[in-house]
C-alpha cells in the first residue's frame, strides 16, 4: 500500500478537489482500472435503462458468468462520493463479484452530483431496487434471491435501499458493503488520524459532500444512516473495511448499530490499507482476499 502511494504522489497529479466535477470524473476514469485485476470474461452482458419517478432513465449493465436463467442477483452501486465514477469504471469489479458469487451482477448509472443534488442518487437507487425486483423474470435472475452492495457513496446508498426494502415488505438476501459512508459529519477520529496522505482525505470528503448536499441536510438517515432511526429487521450486512481510512469509525459504529437491532452483521478489517483499495487487486493482496470473502458471504446468503 505504501508503494502504491508513494507511486501515486511521483505522478503529481493535481488534488481531485481542486478540480471541476468534469474534470475529477475524467481523471478517475483515467485511473480507474490501472491496478485492477484482470477483467473476467462473462457469458452474458446486457447493456439496460432504468425508468425514475421523474421520467428520466439511469443505465445499467447485467453482468453474469453464465446464460441460464435463474441465477441470484447482486445489485451494485458505484462508488465515487456522489460525484465521479460509473459502470465503466466498476466494472471489473463487478464483473469479479459474478464470477466469485455465481451471480447476475446488475450496476447502476445513479445520476450524479452537482447537476443532481441529494436525493436524487438515493431516489435513482431504490427505483433500482423496485424496478429489478418487478423486472427479475424477464431479465431471467431469481430475484427471490436478491442482494444490495457498493462501495464508499454506494455503500450508503445500498444501506439506504436495504431499509427501504424492510419498510416495503422486500426480502432481500444481504448488503454487501465496502467502506460504506455513514456519518454526515468527520467527528470520529478515524477522520482526523487518516484524513491526510492515504488517498481519500478529508479535502476530498468535503469536496464531494459540498457538491452533493446542503449543510442543512447532512443528518438526514438518506445520507447518514448511522441516523436511520430503526434498523430492525434489514437484510444482514457483510462490511469489508479499510484500516488506514476515515470512514472506517464511522462504519464500525453502523455495524454496532445494525448489530444492537439484531441484524445479522458480518465484518473483515483489512489491515494496512486505504479507502478504494478493492479497485487495487493488481498490486494488493488484501483486495483480492476481500473480493472472495464478499463473494463468499453472497454464496452464504444465495442459500440461507
Amino acid at each position: 500500500m505504501r508503494s502504491v502511494l508513494e507511486r501515486m504522489a511521483r505522478a503529481r497529479h493535481v488534488p481531485m478537489y481542486e478540480l471541476s466535477p468534469q474534470q475529477a470524473r475524467a481523471a478517475y476514469e483515467a485511473g480507474a482500472g490501472v491496478l485492477e485485476v484482470p477483467t473476467p470474461p462473462m457469458a452474458r452482458v446486457e447493456d439496460l435503462r432504468i425508468p425514475t419517478r421523474d421520467g428520466a432513465q439511469v443505465p445499467a449493465r447485467l453482468v453474469a458468468p453464465a446464460t441460464a436463467p435463474g441465477l441470484p442477483v447482486l445489485l451494485y452501486f458505484h462508488g465515487g462520493g456522489f460525484t465521479i465514477g460509473s459502470i465503466a469504471s466498476h466494472d471489473t469489479l463487478c464483473r469479479t463479484l459474478a464470477q466469485s458469487a455465481g451471480c447476475a451482477v446488475v450496476s447502476v448509472g445513479y445520476r450524479l452530483a452537482p447537476e443532481h443534488r441529494f436525493p436524487t442518487a438515493v431516489n435513482d437507487a431504490w427505483d433500482a431496487t423496485l424496478w429489478l425486483q418487478g423486472q427479475g423474470s424477464s431479465l431471467g435472475v431469481d430475484t427471490g434471491r436478491m442482494a444490495v452492495g457498493g462501495d464508499s457513496a454506494g455503500g450508503t446508498l445500498a444501506t439506504v435501499c436495504a431499509t427501504l426494502a424492510r419498510d416495503a415488505g422486500l426480502e432481500l438476501k444481504l448488503q454487501v458493503l465496502f467502506y460504506p459512508g455513514c456519518a454526515g459529519r468527520p467527528e470520529a477520529p478515524s477522520h482526523q488520524r487518516y484524513g491526510e496522505g492515504l488517498l481519500l482525505e478529508q479535502a476530498h470528503i468535503e469536496y464531494f459532500f459540498g457538491q452533493y448536499i446542503a449543510e442543512g441536510e447532512r443528518d438526514d438517515w438518506r445520507f447518514a444512516p448511522l441516523n436511520t432511526p430503526d434498523l430492525e429487521g434489514v437484510a444482514p450486512a457483510w462490511f469489508g473495511l479499510a484500516e488506514c481510512d476515515p470512514l472506517v469509525d464511522d462504519a464500525l459504529h453502523y455495524a454496532d448499530k445494525l448489530r444492537a437491532a439484531g441484524v445479522a452483521v458480518d465484518l473483515e478489517i483489512y489491515r494496512g490499507v486505504t479507502h478504494e483499495f478493492i479497485k487495487m487487486g493488481r498490486a494488493l493482496p488484501e483486495a483480492r482476499q476481500a473480493h472472495a470473502d464478499a463473494a463468499a458471504a453472497l454464496q452464504h446468503a444465495w442459500q440461507a
